[in-house]
This record gives structure tokens, sequence and C-alpha cells, in this order.
């Protein structure tokens, strides 16, 4: 089992950036793929990044690519997504989520196991 907690989240106007934070607890947090995703009002929730287990390798949705960032940090147990040149169509509740123990993950929400509340992000025009 693994528990995920978002923080971070606020308004923002556009242009500017936000940087959200993942707290994980339960089994060992680097034997997990962590992603973050989307879901805008009205849509459903849509992949933004994903991030390896020793955070070499990350893959990111083409409509945030060059603006957003996914690390993790193995020893304090977090994954974070910094967002910079916000946009309005941005805004979103944005969740964490961790795939299968030992197993790789991608864009597909189905490859993903445990997921947090959400946090949301609003960005003004």
């Amino acid at each position: 089992q693994v528990q995920l907690v978002e923080s971070g989240g606020g308004l923002v106007q556009a242009g500017g950036s936000l940087r959200l934070s993942c707290a994980a607890s339960g089994r060992t947090f680097s034997n997990y793929y962590m992603g973050w995703f989307r879901r805008a009002p009205g849509k459903e929730r849509e992949f933004v990044a994903t991030i390896s287990w020793s955070g070499g390798s990350t893959d990111y949705a083409g409509s945030v690519k060059g603006r957003f960032t996914i690390s993790r940090d193995n020893a304090k147990n977090t994954v974070d997504l910094q967002m910079n040149s916000l946009k309005p169509e941005d805004t979103a509740v944005y969740y964490c989520a961790a795939g299968r123990w030992g197993s790789t993950a991608g864009r597909a929400e189905g490859s993903y196991v445990y997921w947090g509340q959400g946090t949301q992000v609003t960005v003004s025009s």
C-alpha cells in the first residue's frame, strides 16, 4: 500500500509558476514509477508526466513538454512537478499517482494503482 498526498496548488496568473509536491508513505518508494495526471473542468483525467524509479527516465504530455518538469527524491519519498509558463488551459485538479510495485508505468491511467486526492491549480488570464 502507498499513500499519496499532494500539495502546492493554488491560484496563479498566466505566465507564472507553481511547484506541486507529492509525499508518499508506505512501501519502498523507489520501487514505484510515479506520475502526474490532471482533470480540467468538464474533461476526463489526462496524463501529464511520469518518472522512472531512479528518475533517469521521464515522459511528458505534448501540451506541457518544455514547460513542466517532473522530479523525485527517493530519500525524502517525494515527487515534484515544477510548472512554468502556466496557461489558463492548465487549470485543473492535479493528481499524483504510483504505478505497480516493481513495474514500469507509462501514460495510461491503468498502469497506476495508487492515487492522491488531488490539488487544485487555477491559472487566471
